[in-house]
């Protein structure tokens, strides 16, 4: 088995929505990315690179790359799964907190596990998306960004 984690953090910017795991939230703020800033789907990507010893996620998709500016970032989960089924393994579970005092992710977390598992290619009951606070402490708790962090575990195949 191969066990990976990953961390991603975006700042608050402007805009009026932020994407998490797939989900266009409505917010007073976007985030500064060169992607669409998706800070679940970043950390996970991160966590099964380094699963796979495979490097992280600007490794395959560097925001010097023109071709990845406003990039939905399903697309890197989705290639990320087929290195995964590459290397012959599977997703035993990953497990994701956004740390954040607003958006709320609650209310979203099913449909984003949902994104997550079709994009992955395995069953809901194999991902979880949490939230937390920071209490109002540092930049998250100050509502200046947010972030994310996720653990993974593949199976062979």
């Amino acid at each position: 088995m191969r066990i990976g984690q990953g961390y991603d953090v975006h700042a608050f910017g402007t805009g009026d929505h932020v994407v998490l795991g797939g989900v266009r939230i409505t917010h007073e703020q976007g985030v500064v990315a060169h992607s669409d800033g998706d800070v679940i789907i970043h950390a996970l990507c991160d966590a099964l690179l380094g699963a796979l010893a495979l490097g992280d996620i600007g490794q395959h998709f560097p925001p010097t790359d023109e071709r990845w500016r406003g990039a939905d970032s399903r697309m890197f989960l989705r290639h990320v799964a087929q290195l995964i089924h590459a290397q012959v393994y599977r997703l035993g579970n990953a497990d994701v907190t956004v740390v954040c005092e607003r958006p709320k992710v609650a209310p979203h977390a099913l449909v984003m596990r949902g994104n997550l598992a079709a994009d992955l290619g395995c069953d809901i009951q194999q991902v979880s998306v949490k939230a937390t606070t920071s209490e109002k402490l540092g930049f998250t708790g100050r509502g200046e960004g947010l972030a994310a962090m996720a653990v993974v575990l593949l199976l062979p195949m």
